[in-house]
């Protein structure tokens, strides 16, 4: 799943623990978008922008992010 800043989570992170609320910047989450399996475009935006494999784990204390997303999981992302 995915924030509009990016932030990326599994699904089961997102909705058993983040409780929809990204721990980042307060927003909502979206399926992450696949990327095409091959060039749809005359430019190969794969080999432009290559996918990263680096990972980034930043954990997030449960018990801070309840406090957070407390006052604003109930609103739906588009009016945070």
């Amino acid at each position: 799943m995915i924030c509009t800043f990016e932030c990326t989570f599994c699904r089961d992170c997102v909705d058993r623990v983040l409780l929809g609320v990204c721990p980042n910047c307060g927003g909502g989450f979206s399926p992450r978008p696949i990327r095409p399996a091959r060039p749809w475009m005359s430019a190969d935006l794969r080999e432009m922008y290559p996918a990263t494999t680096a990972r980034v784990h930043r954990p997030v204390d449960p018990a801070e992010h309840a406090r957070f997303a407390a006052p604003i999981r109930e609103l739906p992302p588009e009016a945070r």
